[in-house]
C-alpha cells in the first residue's frame, strides 16, 4: 500500500518495452506521478500551498537596487555622469518654472578609491520642508509624471536613484540643504532610502545658516570614475550649456579646476502650458479609468473637460458616431459602451492637440549654440511644424555644420537632445540615428555606405521637444522607434541635407570654374606676345593687353563668390568652450567587463 516504508512500483515502461522498477523509500505516491524524474530529481516537489508562501510584494526601491543597470547605473563612469545631469535637470527645471535665470554650481570632488562627492548647487525657488525626504528619498514620487507639458523630468525617479546608489555604494547618506525664500530658514537633511518600503529614512532635520536666499544643494557619495572624451560628465556639461544659452554654468572638476559657462541670453524660454490629453493618445484601459474618477455628470460633458481640442460639438459628433447617448453617465457606463466610445473618438475628425505644451529651441537660437562650439563654414538649422504620436505634440529640430576646422576624415558626428538633455548613450538603439542612417546622404554630397553613418565634415544636431518623450528605458538614453518620430527627424534632415547639397555643389562649381580660368590665363601672356609681333605692338601695349583679356574674361565669365574657409568670420565662435572636454581621454578605470559595456554602447 501507498504510504510503507519500502515498496517495489512498476513505473514505467522504458524505450526498450520492458518494464522498470523503482524502490522507493519513506512515504511513496502512485508510479505515474514519478514520470519525468531524472538523475538527482527530488521524488517530491513543492506544493501550491508551499509555493504560495513564498509569493510577496517586490518594492519599486528594492527592484530598481537590484536591476540599477536600467536607471543608468551599470558602471561607475556612467553612474557619475547619470547622478551629475539627474540634479542638473531637476534644477534646471525648478528656476525656468519659477521664471528665474539659472544658475548652477556642479563640484565633483575626488575622495580616493573610486569614490566622489557630487554637489549640485542652485539658485531655484527651493522645496518645501515636507517634501525633501519624498522627493529625494522616494522612487517614482514627482509632480511631472501626470502634467502633459515639457519638462526635462517625467518619472520621478531621477534623482532618488541616484540617492540609491550612493547609498549601495558608500553606505553614505544623501546631503539636502534647501530654502524657499530670505524670510524664512534654510532646512537640512541627511536621508537614506528604505529599499524594502520605498521610504525615506531621515537621519538628520536642522534649521541651518545657508548664504543663499533661496535654491537647492544636493551632495551624494559615490562610487564613480571620472574619464574625459565624449561620454563624460564634462561633454555633458558643455553641451547642456550650448542648447540652453540661458544658464549660468560654475563647474569644478576633480582635479580642482573651475570652468565658467557665462549664459548668452538673459531671456527665458517661453513656458510651456499644461495641457489635458488627446483623446487620440487615450487606450481603452485609461479610458476605462478615466470614466470612473471623473466628476462629470454627462458622456459629453465628461468629453470636453477631460480631454484638449474637444467642445460641445465635437462631443456631440462623437456620441452620435459611437451610437451614445449625449446625457449617459460616464460611471455607469460598461465595457460595451466604452469600446464604442473608442470607436467613435477614432471615427470622429479631430484638431491636433494644441502646442504651447512645448518649447521648441528655435532655429536661430540653435544654430547659435552650434556656432558656439563648431567653427564651420556652412551651417543650417530648421524648426518643423509641430506633429503628434499617440496624442502626444512634440516638434523635431535640426542643425547641421559643414567644413571649416571639422575633421574630414571619420563619420558625421551626431548631437541628440530630448527636451534639451543632451543623450550620451546608446545612440545606435536610437530613434534619431535610425532616421539619419536610412536617410540617402550621397545626394546630398557626402559619401555614404549602406545602412551607415554618413562620411565626411559633419556635425548634426537633433532635438525633440515633446510633453512626453518616449525614452527605451528609465535612463533616458535613446528615444524609442515610433515611426511619427523617425519621419519628423527624416524631415528634418532632409532639408538641411538639401541646403547643404546646394552649397557643396556652389562649391565644386567655383572650384571647377576657378580651374577652367586657369587654363584659359595660361594663354593669355602667349596671345598677347602673338598680338605684339603680329601687330608690332610696343612692350607697353603687350601689357595693356594682357589686362584687357584678363577684364573681357572676367566680364564674360562672371564674378566668383569666394568660399574659402576664414576662422575669423565665425563671430560666435568660442575657443575655449570648444576646447573644454575634448583632452585626450584617460585610462579606464573600470574592470574589464565595464569596459567591453562601454565600447558596445559607444559603437
Amino acid at each position: 500500500m501507498v504510504g510503507e516504508k519500502e515498496q517495489k512500483l512498476t513505473s514505467f515502461t522504458g524505450e526498450s518495452g520492458v518494464s522498470q522498477e523503482m524502490t522507493v523509500k519513506g512515504t511513496t505516491r502512485p508510479a505515474e506521478k514519478s514520470r519525468g524524474m531524472g538523475k538527482g530529481s527530488s521524488l517530491r516537489g513543492s506544493t501550491a500551498e508551499e509555493m504560495a508562501k513564498k509569493q510577496r510584494e517586490i518594492g519599486v526601491a528594492e527592484f530598481f537596487s537590484r536591476n540599477r543597470h536600467l536607471l543608468g547605473f551599470d558602471n561607475k563612469r556612467k553612474a557619475l555622469l547619470t547622478t551629475v545631469k539627474e540634479a542638473v535637470d531637476n534644477s534646471l527645471d525648478a528656476c525656468e518654472e519659477a521664471g528665474i535665470l539659472p544658475e548652477i554650481n556642479i563640484e565633483l570632488i575626488d575622495m580616493g578609491n573610486d569614490r566622489f562627492r557630487v554637489i549640485v548647487e542652485d539658485n531655484g525657488p527651493g522645496i518645501v520642508k515636507d517634501q525633501i525626504p519624498k522627493i529625494f528619498a522616494k522612487l517614482l514620487y514627482g509632480s511631472k509624471f501626470h502634467s502633459l507639458k515639457q519638462s526635462r523630468g517625467q518619472q520621478g525617479i531621477g534623482i532618488s536613484a541616484s540617492v540609491m546608489y550612493g547609498q549601495l555604494t558608500t553606505g553614505k547618506p544623501a546631503r539636502i540643504t534647501s530654502r524657499t525664500s530670505p524670510s524664512k530658514p534654510a532646512h537640512h537633511y541627511e536621508l537614506l532610502i528604505d529599499t524594502q518600503k520605498n521610504q525615506p529614512k531621515i537621519l538628520k532635520d536642522l534649521e541651518v545658516n545657508w548664504h543663499k536666499e533661496h535654491g537647492t544643494r544636493v551632495e551624494i557619495d559615490l562610487e564613480g570614475s571620472y574619464n574625459k572624451g565624449s561620454q563624460s560628465v564634462d561633454e555633458y556639461i558643455k553641451q547642456t550649456a550650448i542648447i540652453n544659452p540661458h544658464v549660468t554654468i560654475i563647474y569644478t572638476d576633480p582635479k580642482s579646476k573651475q570652468f565658467i559657462f557665462p549664459r548668452a541670453t538673459d531671456q527665458l524660454p517661453a513656458m510651456p502650458k499644461e495641457i489635458k490629453p488627446h483623446p487620440y493618445g487615450v487606450e481603452l484601459g485609461i479610458l476605462m479609468r478615466m470614466l470612473q474618477t471623473t466628476e462629470a455628470r454627462t458622456l459629453q460633458s465628461f468629453l470636453t473637460t477631460e480631454f484638449s481640442r474637444v467642445g460641445p460639438g465635437t462631443a456631440k459628433q462623437i456620441c452620435e458616431n459611437a451610437a451614445l447617448l449625449p446625457n449617459t453617465k460616464p460611471k455607469s457606463m460598461s465595457h460595451a459602451q466604452v469600446e464604442k466610445l473608442m470607436e467613435g473618438i477614432k471615427k470622429t475628425k479631430l484638431v491636433a492637440p494644441p502646442t504651447d505644451c512645448i518649447s521648441p529651441i528655435t532655429a536661430e537660437l540653435l544654430e547659435k549654440g552650434i556656432r558656439k562650439e563648431i567653427n564651420a563654414e556652412f551651417y543650417y538649422a530648421t524648426t518643423r511644424p509641430p506633429a503628434v504620436y499617440r496624442g502626444n505634440p512634440f516638434v523635431i529640430e535640426a542643425a547641421i555644420a559643414y567644413g571649416g576646422e571639422i575633421p574630414a576624415d571619420g563619420s558625421m558626428r551626431l548631437l541628440r537632445f530630448a527636451n534639451r538633455v543632451p543623450l550620451l548613450y546608446q545612440q545606435g538603439a536610437c530613434a534619431v540615428t535610425e532616421a539619419v542612417t536610412s536617410t540617402n546622404w550621397r545626394g546630398y554630397g557626402l559619401q555614404q555606405s549602406n545602412g551607415n553613418m554618413p562620411q565626411g565634415p559633419v556635425v548634426l544636431v537633433v532635438h525633440m521637444a515633446s510633453v512626453w518623450v518616449p525614452f527605451t528605458s528609465e535612463a533616458k538614453e535613446a528615444i524609442a522607434h515610433y515611426p511619427e518620430i523617425i519621419k519628423e527627424v527624416k524631415l528634418a534632415i532632409q532639408e538641411c541635407g538639401r541646403n547643404l547639397a546646394r552649397y557643396v555643389l556652389k562649391k565644386k562649381r567655383v572650384k571647377d570654374e576657378l580651374k577652367k580660368r586657369s587654363y584659359i590665363e595660361i594663354f593669355i601672356p602667349h596671345v598677347g606676345e602673338a598680338l605684339k609681333d603680329l601687330l608690332k605692338l610696343k612692350p607697353v601695349d603687350e601689357s595693356r593687353i594682357e589686362e584687357n583679356l584678363k577684364e573681357i574674361l572676367e566680364k564674360k565669365r562672371g564674378k566668383i563668390e569666394k568660399l574659402d574657409f576664414d576662422p575669423t568670420k565665425n563671430k560666435d565662435y568660442d575657443e575655449e568652450l570648444a576646447k573644454f572636454g575634448k583632452e585626450e581621454p584617460e585610462k579606464q578605470t573600470d574592470n574589464e567587463e565595464e569596459a567591453g559595456t562601454q565600447k558596445a554602447q559607444d559603437q
